[in-house]
């Protein structure tokens, strides 16, 4: 079983040495390798998997056969060969079941060089893995298209003057990285390319390692660098958003995310002021498998729904409760208001509980989000943001001006409408999928 939530995603810290040429090109044949022995050891376990099943379906088939026998020995009906009925099985199933096997492609072989380098061995890698960030850089195509070979001819062409910071301010502002983040970032290439001309591939790398050190400067200042639920212990996530910001579907995902990583879960239906929000939670309780505490009264008490799931949380031994929120902006003081007495009950009735307080973000509304987190940072005590719609309209600079502005970690990321589209944010990975062209 794969714990997404604590899944290795970034290499150790190591003294940063250029590369030669030869040196470049032996890695990429090394992890052309690696990549070749990550699939075959996907497909074998695909394969072990699938035999698995037929085998099971052929007990199914052979015991359905025997009832079948033994219902009509009396009227002497003449039976269908049993090697018959299971072959028509397999066929159905091979019908139905879609290969979703991921195919050994340039995607494939980058996704393999990133898990490689976080320090990852090749048996040990899942398609799951491999389809995630395949993901990852397709929702950030857009951006990077546009970035990465701007950047290269810009930087490439010597030490920069004054048109060529111009020029990269203007890629970055598009990029929606933000003017405070786009003025740390032109400030340090100036300081570093000044003196030398690098190559557009080494000045990439140190762009790179400019935007890395901008996203995980906000965990300085936490407890929980490594943001996971502790196993055997009442974890409490509240979640907050805007209406429209995907924040009951994250609720969904994480609820799934959990289960599959094999934690026992919950969900508080407590956005009870919108009609539609207490059966959209049930149905992705439904879908992932997940406990949901609500109260179908209209118009019911939030921190009273709160109430009640911390109680049956507490009863039934759960390691994570998820709590959905009312995401209105129309009166900010009474969502303030909401918010504080939801977490009055919670620090009353689960003291001993490990509570964090996320912000849902929507990507594509930019450096327009930024005002709302600031919103809700004020009302919720924000420990981090949960970056949605990451799939293709969205321009990825976001995350760095969220970083840098808000001095919020990024802790979950989304970049598609499905279920398994949701996963702990990776700065290395991000960055990687963003400016590696």
């Amino acid at each position: 079983m794969l714990n997404w939530f604590r899944r290795k995603s970034k290499p150790e810290p190591e003294e940063q040495v250029q590369p030669t040429v030869v040196e470049e090109t032996n890695k990429s044949q090394d992890y052309l390798e690696w990549a070749k022995t990550a699939f075959q050891n996907i497909q074998q376990r695909k394969t072990e998997e699938q035999t698995s099943e037929v085998q099971e379906n052929q007990e199914a088939t052979q015991t359905l056969e025997a009832e079948k026998i033994e219902e009509t020995a009396i009227e002497q009906t003449p039976i269908q060969p049993a090697w018959l009925e299971k072959s028509d099985r397999l066929e159905q199933l091979q019908e139905i079941a879609p290969d979703d096997t991921p195919k050994l492609d340039e995607e494939f072989v980058w996704s393999a060089k990133i898990l490689a380098q976080s320090g990852r061995k090749a048996e040990d890698v899942s398609a799951e893995e491999i389809k995630w960030l395949k993901k990852l850089r397709q929702g950030l195509n857009k951006t990077r298209i546009n970035l990465v070979n701007q950047l290269k001819s810009i930087v490439g062409a010597g030490p920069l003057n004054k048109e060529a910071v111009l020029e990269i301010e203007s890629l970055l502002l598009q990029a929606d990285v933000g003017i405070e983040a786009t003025d740390e970032i032109i400030s340090a290439l100036e300081k570093r390319l000044k003196e030398e001309a690098l190559p557009p591939d080494q000045a990439i790398e140190y762009l790179k390692e400019i935007l890395r050190e901008i996203l995980d400067r906000p965990l300085a200042n936490t407890n929980n660098q490594e943001f996971f639920p502790q196993k055997n212990y009442l974890n409490i996530w509240l979640m907050t958003g805007v209406n429209g910001a995907g924040k009951t579907t994250t609720v969904g995902k994480l609820a799934h995310m959990a289960h599959e990583s094999g934690y026992s879960c919950m969900i508080a239906a407590a956005d009870t002021f919108r009609a539609a929000a207490v059966e959209q939670v049930k149905v992705w309780g439904e879908r992932s498998q997940t406990q949901v505490i609500s109260n179908n009264t209209k118009n019911a008490d939030p921190a009273a729904v709160v109430f009640d799931a911390i109680v049956a949380a507490q009863s039934r031994s759960i390691e994570l409760l998820i709590v959905d929120t009312a995401g209105r902006l129309q009166n900010k003081k009474n969502l303030m208001d909401e918010l504080s007495k939801i977490r009055r009950i919670l620090d009353k009735k689960a003291p001993e509980a490990l509570l964090e307080s996320l912000l849902v973000l929507d990507a594509t509304l930019g450096q327009n989000g930024l005002s709302q987190a600031k919103v809700f940072s004020q009302a919720a005590q924000l420990s981090g943001v949960v970056l949605t719609k990451l799939d293709g309209t969205a321009k990825g600079g976001i995350a760095i001006a969220i970083a840098q502005q808000l001095n919020l970690p990024i802790r979950f990321i989304g970049v598609g409408e499905g279920i398994e589209d949701l996963r702990p944010f990776s700065s290395y990975e991000f960055i990687e999928a963003l400016l590696n062209g």
